[in-house]
């Protein structure tokens, strides 16, 4: 019994590892800045958007 308890451990352990390890590479992705082009491509869409939406009403 000890040792499946002892596996369970080592399992939890290590899946706990992965976990940080993926938070972790998650996190810095998430933190980087936009590329310029994504930006750029985002304010043409919100100029498009509000150019099209004058003299309508919001919903």
């Amino acid at each position: 019994m000890t040792q499946k308890m002892n596996r369970a451990g080592k399992t939890s352990s290590v899946a706990d590892e992965i976990d940080k390890n993926i938070k972790r590479a998650f996190d810095d992705v998430a933190n980087q800045a936009l590329p310029s082009r994504f930006t750029d491509l985002l304010d043409q869409l919100r100029a498009q958007d509000g150019a099209g939406s004058e003299g309508k009403h919001d919903k």
